[in-house]
């Protein structure tokens, strides 16, 4: 069966895609959930007259996950966690642990699926993760595991580190919407 996609649905296509699902998964789900309508005639009609919408809102979207994507890009996120003598976690650290901490250093909200973790992570140590924030911008960030109450004293020691400027992601936006006002 041919649908019209209304929503971006991972694996299959994006919003305004004719794609060809079968009979089942369109009527039990795409169509109740209003993600997606039937190809006929007349919506394909309103398909093409939408098309301009479909390109803006994904521009804007582009636009948005590639200055998220600079901000946060080469930054160093301190993850505090609870470990043995010999530097093995009690547990792991988990792409939600690292969403809360960019969000609490770096003013950046990102859902913890948008995070590849590259490998497991279970002793202290600095370790690259990968946020994809749209369907090709991604930005690296380096993780840095501590021991529980040696937070504090890591998150300074990145802030000062060369190449990293102490503003956060949502302070350089303010920044730059004042100039652009005063100009």
């Amino acid at each position: 069966m041919k649908v019209i996609l209304l929503t971006d649905l991972k694996g299959r296509g994006s919003e305004g895609d004719v794609i060809e699902v079968a009979r089942g998964f369109a009527v039990n789900y795409l169509l109740p959930r209003k993600m997606a309508v039937e190809a006929t005639p007349g919506n394909l009609k309103q398909l093409e007259a939408r098309k301009h919408n479909i390109a803006k809102r994904e521009a804007e979207r582009r636009a948005e996950a590639e200055r998220v994507a600079a901000a946060i890009a080469g930054k160093t996120i301190v993850v505090e966690a609870k470990a043995g003598d010999e530097g093995k976690l009690f547990g792991s650290v988990t792409a939600g642990m690292v969403a809360e901490a960019m969000n609490a250093q770096l003013g950046v909200d990102l859902d913890r699926r948008k995070f590849d973790m590259h490998t497991h992570i279970k002793t202290l140590g600095d370790y690259p993760v990968t946020a994809h924030l749209y369907a090709d911008v991604e930005a690296e960030v380096v993780v840095r595991v501590v021991r529980a109450g040696e937070g504090a004293a890591a998150i300074a020691e990145a802030a000062a580190a060369p190449g990293s400027d102490q503003e956060t992601a949502v302070e350089a936006e303010d920044a730059t919407e004042e100039q652009a006002a005063a100009e």
